[in-house]
């Protein structure tokens, strides 16, 4: 689905090892990083060996969806592996939960900037015919209007020069929550070591944070040398886990169980380095949002005959795409609730699901049986457990 844009970048000789590095980091640094303090909150202490889990599983997919993508050089996309491993119905499955996932976590992107936004300017708004329209819903506007000149981008490089400033973001983030921790705020609660009703809530929103294989194929098709986007991965997953794991205990000694599901939420806003937190926070997003929703935007211009292939085209569908997902933003405005939804269904899918069983079908091992396999399976039971465990706990939490 992304031939045009991605020929392009091909004829350029493709992304160098660096700049693909970075767009690995930008696709799996974003919103799951603030979500780490709340998701150990739910369980305990004793949940981070299940992050540091969930990363080890989601390297591994990872790595079973490259061996899928090496087999042959027409697998440009997530749907392409999905077409080779079960056809037509494999290319329409992947691709729902592909564009699904992709569209529910940019409007979560919104909801987080509304969220913090309201708290610097809680009098904002405007006035439109007699209606006022501020807190949340004003503020997701703006920055929907904000993003839409990034949605206009096509070019691979230019984004991965922007996946730059996102993994700076993310060191400017830990840094900043140390430095508040410091002077202040403190590191003195214990909090608690386990809680087995949260452990649905809190698998959730590991496998959220680990949600990047939906836009890999992408990636790993406009690198140069493809060969060594092994070493990436192995690079990639560890650095970002570390990240993970900093913010999580920094975070969770500092707010304890008080731990919002953004733990920039709990940060004081009268402190100059917690606003640098803050606004780095707000950051994410105008850098990632372009890049998740690209798949889903050329998906649609790509359906759609050659005679509307043009520029005009391209920013309306572009367009229409954002103003969708600032409309839902508004009527949802749920973060942890949507969080922990994608996480337990999408995430855990495109994720974890998908990539050992397309790896099954396309090498035809499981009709064998090997140490490979069995483990192959007990990722896929587990995986299964944690979707329908976590989607039933986050609905019942927020409408039961």
């Amino acid at each position: 689905m992304l031939e045009d844009q991605l020929t392009e970048v091909q004829e350029a000789k493709g992304t160098s090892f660096l700049k693909t590095s970075f767009n690995m980091i930008n696709a799996l640094t974003g919103l799951g990083l603030i979500t780490t303090p709340y998701a150990v909150s739910r369980t305990g202490w004793s949940s981070l060996p299940f992050l540091i889990a969930t990363g080890i599983v989601s390297l591994y997919a990872g790595i079973l969806l490259t061996k899928c993508l090496n087999t042959d050089a027409s697998m440009k996309t997530y749907p392409d592996v999905g077409f080779h491993a079960f056809g037509s119905k494999g290319r329409m499955f992947v691709s729902i939960f592909m564009y699904l996932e992709l569209y529910l976590v940019s409007i979560g992107f919104l909801i987080m900037e509304a969220d913090n936004l309201e708290r610097f300017f809680p009098q904002a708004g405007i006035n439109l015919r007699g209606y006022h329209i501020g807190g949340k819903p004003f503020f997701t506007m703006v920055v929907g209007l904000i993003i839409l000149p990034t949605m206009w981008l096509k070019n691979l490089r230019l984004l991965a020069y922007v996946s730059m400033c996102g993994f700076l973001s993310a060191i400017i983030i830990v840094v900043s929550i140390v430095c508040v921790g410091i002077d202040g705020v403190g590191f003195s609660k214990r909090g608690k070591i386990f809680d087995l009703t949260g452990i649905p809530t809190s698998l959730s929103l590991f496998a959220f944070c680990y949600g990047v294989h939906s836009v890999t194929p992408m990636v790993y098709y406009s690198m140069r040398h493809r060969n060594n986007f092994y070493k990436i991965l192995f690079i990639v997953f560890p650095l970002c886990t570390v990240n993970y794991i900093i913010l999580a205990v920094l975070g969770y000694l500092m707010f304890g169980d008080d731990v919002q599901s953004q733990v920039i939420m709990n940060l004081p806003t009268s402190k100059v380095i917690s606003k640098i937190a803050i606004y780095t926070t707000l950051a994410i997003p105008i850098v990632k949002y372009a890049l998740l929703m690209t798949p889903l935007a050329n998906a649609i211009e790509n359906s759609l005959p050659k005679k509307w292939n043009n520029m005009l085209i391209f920013m309306f569908i572009r367009t229409l795409l954002l103003v969708s997902t600032v409309v839902l933003a508004i009527v949802f405005p749920y973060f942890d609730t949507l969080m922990a939804l994608v996480g337990a269904i999408l995430c855990v899918t495109m994720s974890m699901l998908l990539p050992c069983i397309c790896y099954l079908k396309i090498f035809r091992l499981y009709r064998k049986c090997s140490v490979e396999v069995a483990i192959i399976g007990c990722i896929i039971v587990i995986g299964v457990a944690v979707g329908v465990l976590g989607t039933y706990t986050s609905v019942k939490e927020r409408f039961g």
